[in-house]
């Protein structure tokens, strides 16, 4: 009978109970203990090893221990289902990826999940330990009873990249503030998870800590701390407790955002995002209204891809103050004033010039901006229709208004041609082949052509208003050739109209 504990042969057996074996050490305080213990040891390392036991256990009974009295991470064999259940807690709400109840099981390597009364993982729903990059524990906005979420983010899923999706999704489920009913708790494990079973809480910080430490990559679990950010915006479910996030939309998808101590998180529908604070580049904000605003923020996208911006929408003006110092608090970069910032608040039909447009191509050449050309067009095309509407109301247009010009013109008074009336005279020249208005015919050829004799006569009213609205501009020796005889003329002039 050996007087010292066999070390080796318990640490097999108890490989993955640590805390068995160092009570052992504990205990072991005589010689008579010693040797009870080394008999127990003894007879159940026997029948590991030739009872019939499945050959995983043997394997798992081989594993080596580190120094610390711990075992070390076994390599996995990429199936969760060979290894044997360490713990698992029924009736449980998954969320994301399938929205339905299901156990949760933790093995040696693996986190999944499984339908009641089965044995195999879901497909999409297997998570190896050393591959969790991010735990939080937040809780469920909106709800009347309080509730929290568990969220596991698997490497390479936070922020997945746009050209290699991930083929896993994060892991979300739904766990009360009340302890587990009796008989949800199951595995190896179970005896010891009893006495950290007080709430749901309790349970799976312990069970996750403890697997997660097992397999090397400790992380810890982070959860919403209102003391570093809380909205102020109240919730009408419950009005005395703050809020730790902030309610918005994703394009068409309502979320919630969370503000971290290490980053930003936006839940809990899919597609899951989480921002480390170390992977955001800047943050903008835009779309500023009377009651909402919208918040783009800017990740290195890594791999050099170009950085991506992700946009959240119709946040609450009242938490600008305190988004604003969670972006101060973290020395974040503000880029909402920023000129490339500010290109993209312009409207989408002021951002280049109208093609096909001189004019346009022109104010650009100068360097102005859209509204103003816009102005200067308007302006342009103003004046363009006053020169139209003076040159459609040049008395000279018409043939049959100007019977005293003609009687000018047939007597000789070769005057008439410097008068403010040289308008209609150069017309009736023109018709006669006259050339005493070739002169002002020169001026004026570019901005008013004559019509044809043919053109139709106008109503006797429409004649006798424009005969008497064109009297007054008659200065000069006009008014002395107007004040001769010409009824004569003017019946020829209209004999020749008809």
């Amino acid at each position: 009978m050996s007087t010292a504990l066999d070390s080796q042969r318990l640490g097999l057996i108890f490989q993955s109970r640590p805390d068995i074996i160092e009570g052992i050490n504990r205990a072991a305080d005589s010689p008579g203990r010693i040797a009870l213990f080394n008999e127990i040891a003894g007879h159940v390392y026997d029948q590991l090893h030739n009872g019939g036991e499945p050959a995983l256990k043997k394997r798992k009974v081989d594993t080596p221990m580190n120094a610390n009295g711990t075992q070390q991470a076994e390599v996995s064999s990429g199936n969760a289902s060979d290894e044997p259940v360490l713990l698992h807690i029924r009736e449980i709400s998954v969320s994301v990826p399938q929205r339905k109840k299901f156990e949760i099981c933790l093995t040696q390597n693996f986190v999944y999940a499984r339908a009641p009364g089965t044995t195999a993982p879901i497909p999409g729903i297997t998570y190896a330990w050393k591959d969790i990059e991010y735990l939080f524990y937040l809780p469920v906005p909106e709800k009347a009873q309080i509730q929290h979420n568990y969220v596991l983010f698997p490497r390479a899923t936070c922020l997945p990249s746009r050209t290699n999706p991930p083929t896993v999704e994060p892991l979300v489920f739904t766990v009360p503030a009340t302890a587990p009913k009796e008989g949800t708790i199951g595995g190896t494990e179970a005896s010891a998870a009893a006495a950290v079973s007080d709430t749901y809480k309790s349970l799976f910080h312990w069970a996750f800590d403890r697997r997660l430490r097992a397999a090397g990559n400790a992380h810890d679990i982070i959860s919403a701390d209102p003391n570093k950010f809380h909205s102020v915006v109240r919730q009408p479910h419950r009005p005395n407790e703050r809020a730790v996030h902030v309610s918005g939309f994703r394009g068409s998808k309502d979320g919630y955002l969370f503000f971290l101590e290490n980053g930003i998180l936006w839940g809990f529908k899919k597609p899951l995002i989480f921002i480390p604070l170390n992977r955001i580049a800047a943050i903008s904000y835009t779309n500023i209204l009377q009651i909402t605003f919208n918040m783009v923020v800017e990740t290195f996208s890594g791999d050099g891809e170009p950085n991506e911006e992700l946009e959240f929408g119709m946040l609450d003006q009242q938490d600008y103050g305190g988004i604003d110092d969670y972006v101060k608090r973290n020395r974040l970069q503000d880029r909402s004033m920023a000129e490339q910032r500010k290109a993209k608040l312009q409207l989408a039909e002021n951002r280049g010039p109208k093609k096909g447009s001189d004019e346009a191509e022109g104010g650009n050449a100068e360097g102005g901006t859209e509204l103003e050309k816009a102005q200067l067009e308007a302006e342009q095309q103003l004046q363009d229709d006053e020169d139209e509407d003076e040159e459609d109301y040049d008395p000279g247009s018409e043939g049959d208004s100007e019977g005293s010009g003609d009687s000018s013109d047939e007597n000789g008074d070769d005057d008439d041609d410097d008068d403010g009336d040289g308008d209609g005279e150069e017309y009736d020249d023109d018709e006669e082949g006259g050339e005493e208005g070739e002169e002002e015919e020169e001026e004026e050829e570019e901005e008013v052509k004559p019509e044809p004799v043919s053109k139709p006569v106008q109503p006797a009213g429409a004649e006798q208003s424009k005969k008497t609205s064109q009297v007054p501009v008659r200065q000069g020796w006009a008014t002395m050739a107007s004040s001769r005889p010409t009824d004569d003329v003017d019946m020829e002039e209209k004999f020749e109209v008809m």
